[in-house]
């Protein structure tokens, strides 16, 4: 059997690990790593060669000290590229969904004020809790719970902080604003830490790699996949009303995003169902009849637009959700939007 430079067994490093990390505490698992560079797992095989396996244990995402930080980061970068209407300040802070919304608002913003904002006013967060979920293999990521001085009194501001690996910076991805009734409560583990679900995970009504097609479906056709409210069946019935008007006509179109930085993630809650956060994208085109003119549009779309508006203008979004993904066999099965966030990502003339 293998043994290392000071003549220990595979078997007595495993036990030398398992040890050093209980005295580390809630939260050592990520202090070890950082330490060693890789948390590994030594087994052996037939042949008695040791394998190292340093994607494979369960570790925290991040200690809470982390997460603090990531959410300090993004503040300050966001704050100057708000102020300076400058895609570059936070580029490094932001990504997927959010990424997306916020880079064609600075670009918007850009055009229309180069000099900078001239309605700034800095972003503050407080009461910051955190759930960090423990989890084996990259990427990592956890969600951040926070009040804001900007938006409804007592709301809630959910961040999704995600790296891609130890060497990568924490960005936010993903963001939705909910009253703070509307925030579930989250399982945790022995130490304390959340419990994330899996792309396909079975306890779920609906997989959450499924929900980002699942919702593009259901606002094209409807169905019983989504429980009504404000983002499934009045959003529906509000697009239906504007589909067709005197001298104007609107079709929409709706996409998932899945891949990547836009991927589902999820937390288990109390109840044994998820809170899932996913990603659609969504066009809109506006036709004008001969004779009429098309509706005023803002400074921003004006921005973002490409080519000449003569009849016709396809506006697209990118929309990112939190969702209540029911556990599978309960009584009711469909998936509560509670909170969509969306930004106008580009425009083309026609």
């Amino acid at each position: 059997m293998s043994r290392d430079r000071a003549g220990h067994s595979p078997r007595r490093l495993l036990s030398l690990a398992r040890t050093a990390l209980r005295r580390l505490g809630p939260g050592g698992h990520h202090r070890f790593a950082l330490v060693t560079g890789a948390v590994t797992v030594l087994s052996v095989t037939a042949s008695g060669c040791v394998v190292v396996h340093g994607e494979r244990e369960v570790v925290p995402a991040a200690t809470r000290g982390e997460a603090a930080r990531a959410l300090a980061d993004f503040t300050t970068a966001y704050n100057k590229a708000d102020k300076a209407n400058d895609r570059s300040l936070d580029a490094d802070r932001v990504t997927g969904a959010l990424g997306a919304i916020d880079g064609a608002k600075l670009r918007a913003g850009r055009r229309n004020n180069p000099g900078g904002n001239p309605g700034y006013s800095p972003l503050e967060f407080g009461d910051a809790k955190f759930a960090i979920p423990a989890k084996a293999g990259w990427p990592r990521w956890f969600v951040a719970d926070t009040s804001a001085n900007k938006g409804l009194a007592g709301s809630r501001w959910l961040l999704v902080f995600t790296r891609g690996s130890a060497n990568d910076v924490w960005r936010a991805s993903y963001l939705t604003v909910l009253a703070g009734s509307d925030v579930p409560k989250f399982q945790q583990d022995e130490d304390g830490w959340a419990l994330p679900v899996t792309a396909d995970d079975a306890a779920l009504a609906v997989g959450p790699a499924k929900l980002s097609q699942a919702y593009a479906t259901y606002l094209k056709s409807g169905g019983e996949t989504f429980a009504p409210g404000i983002h499934t069946s009045q959003w529906r019935a509000l697009r239906g009303r504007n589909a067709s008007k005197p001298g104007l006509a609107r079709q929409y179109v709706d996409e998932p995003l899945t891949s990547g930085d836009y991927a589902p993630v999820g937390l288990r809650t109390a109840d044994g169902g998820a809170l899932v956060f996913f990603a659609t994208q969504r066009y809109e085109k506006q036709t004008a009849a001969q004779g009429t003119d098309l509706p005023a549009q803002s400074a921003d779309v004006k921005a973002l637009t490409t080519g000449d508006v003569k009849q016709s203008l396809t506006l697209g979004f990118v929309s990112n959700q939190a969702a209540l993904d029911p556990a599978k066999g309960g009584r009711d099965q469909r998936v509560t939007v509670l909170g969509r966030v969306e930004g106008l990502t580009a425009a083309k003339g026609g």
